[in-house]
């Protein structure tokens, strides 16, 4: 590892990209090192900062969320990022916010699936012994031999039928083809959850959407120490000063509003990058307008990631990840209700309140859809009398159940009637769809990070040789942690902010509750559905 010199004062630490990850190193510089705020700037390419964590909109046009990330209480660099933030209003921490909602709104689940019209309460697994045995199998195997297969080469056709995977892959986003080597480490990443999966036992939530929840908070602390944060400002290249002793970044090269220039580092400055995007390229449509699909052009996060790692086979190799939509798009939609009428149907037909029960899936939906009903107001400032809800379906251009289209194909108004068909409403379909606004959103790159690999594929954080450059995000490599989480990220910026100043200082360990007797055996009967 290449000596690490302390920045001083007058050192200047840049930040490229505004999403979590970003957001999380820049408070870890000042609440760890001792960094002066002033020094650090994050470099956005859009308008926004939040990244995949963001939230939109007003009742009259529509609220827009392109998705939330699950949170449970074993996120410890979330918890420990977020016990230094107070909330909006200063009365506590956020993450003390966040323990004390989940004491009173706690996730009970009686309708995790609703097949034919009904809610099925506490659904089975439906595992076979086969199948049981094959989980028990990969949670053991070891990555290497698990190599590039995917989750359809490690078991039968007909563990593809079950009430598991189904509420295992609506959770948590993936798809039969993505990679066993990701799918193990959820299998062992949360098996203290697996007992109580069916009723979504153990999810947490924020108060409001994770925008407003975490994101602003985040800002806000930031912004009053100091840090600058550059918007519509596209970091195009990083060039780098290569000797025997390593490499520095030594410019990084900025696009703003059409003109291009540098700004010049030092080898006593830092550069942390968050490499690729779940959500760039992402297009949102309208209740009578569809989602156009973009690609990786449409944005600068895969063009940066392409640019530094050619030559550099330890930047990762992004075409990896970037260079099959097919496998790794999907679709969310967002609807704005000004009538409580469809809140309240729901309320009867699952028997949970809006933000108690979670996601609801449509096992017998061609697009494999889901809903969730959060808690209202989901966003700070929505009016009484609007209720707003989420949602997404994994199989996008497949032809639906009710609406004979692909969801991609798919308006607001056509996604909203194929959801209301599964719960079989259509007798008030006529007055939802007129006091609703649904936005669609496709998401060409969104489990991208699932996509087979092999270790070198993703970049470390530190990559040998540097003086000055660490990367962050979710196609970073971290042993045991799991992408498609808050708590990737964020880990991923404790590690790297800790590397580059040169801390004797280590993240929380990853929670490995599959080494407790107690949480293996409740797993077991879980899957075996011993007292059930």
């Amino acid at each position: 590892m290449i000596p690490v010199k302390r920045p001083d004062d007058n050192a200047a630490i840049y930040l490229v990209g505004g999403g979590i990850a970003s957001l999380a190193a820049a408070v870890f510089l000042i609440r760890d090192g001792d960094v002066q705020g002033r020094t650090i700037t994050i470099l956005e390419e859009t308008s926004r900062i939040g990244g995949s964590l963001d939230a939109a909109g007003n009742a009259t046009e529509g609220y827009v969320m392109r998705g939330g990330r699950m949170i449970e209480s074993k996120y410890l660099c979330t918890f420990d990022l977020f016990s230094s933030i107070p909330t909006l209003n200063g009365s506590k921490s956020v993450t003390q916010e966040i323990f004390d909602w989940n004491e009173t709104m706690k996730t009970a689940s009686k309708s995790r699936l609703f097949r034919d019209g009904q809610r099925v309460d506490g659904p089975s697994f439906g595992l076979s012994e086969k199948d049981i045995l094959n989980i028990e199998r990969l949670a053991m195997e070891p990555e290497e031999l698990l190599g590039r297969t995917t989750i359809s080469d490690q078991f039968a056709p007909g563990f593809f039928e079950t009430d598991f995977w189904r509420m295992w892959c609506t959770t948590f986003a993936f798809q039969p083809w993505h990679s066993a080597v990701e799918f193990k480490r959820y299998l062992v990443r949360f098996t203290h959850m697996v007992s109580g999966f069916n009723t979504l036992s153990g999810i947490m939530r924020t108060v409001y959407n994770q925008y407003d929840s975490m994101v602003r908070p985040l800002h806000k602390w930031l912004e009053e120490r100091g840090v600058k944060f550059m918007l519509k400002t596209t970091v195009t290249d990083l060039v780098l000063l290569q000797d025997r002793a390593g490499f520095a970044v030594e410019k990084i090269v900025v696009q703003e509003n059409g003109v291009v220039r540098n700004i010049g580092v030092t080898e006593d400055d830092k550069v942390i990058v968050t490499l690729g995007s779940m959500t760039e390229g992402s297009s949102l449509g309208s209740m009578d307008s569809a989602a156009a699909l973009l690609g990786k052009t449409d944005g600068g996060s895969w063009a940066l990631w392409e640019k530094i790692a050619a030559g550099q086979t330890q930047f990762g190799h992004p075409s990896n990840f970037s260079d099959h939509v097919e496998q790794s798009k999907w679709m969310s939609f967002t609807t704005t209700l000004h009538d409580p009428l469809f809140f309240e149907l729901i309320r009867d037909l699952t028997g949970n309140v809006p933000g108690e029960g979670g996601l609801i899936t449509f096992p017998e939906s061609s697009w494999l859809a889901s809903i969730v009903l959060p808690h209202q107001p989901h966003f700070i400032g929505q009016p009484e009398g609007v209720q707003v809800f989420w949602g997404y379906g994994l199989f996008v251009d497949i032809p639906g159940n009710f609406v004979k289209k692909p969801m991609s194909a798919c308006t607001g108004r056509e996604i909203m009637t194929e959801i209301l068909g599964h719960l079989r409403l259509q007798a008030h379909a006529a007055g939802i769809l007129d006091a609703c606004t649904c936005i669609p959103c496709m998401m060409p790159f969104i489990t991208s990070q699932f996509l087979p690999r092999s270790k070198s594929d993703r970049a470390m954080i530190r990559p040998d040789g540097s003086k000055n450059l660490a990367f962050v995000g979710q196609y970073c490599e971290l042993s045991d942690d799991v992408v498609f989480t808050v708590e990737y990220s964020i880990r991923s910026a404790q590690m790297a902010v800790y590397s580059l100043l040169g801390l004797e200082r280590e993240p929380p360990p990853v929670y490995k509750g599959q080494v407790n007797p107690r949480v293996l055996f409740e797993a077991f009967a879980a899957l075996h559905e011993i007292g059930a």
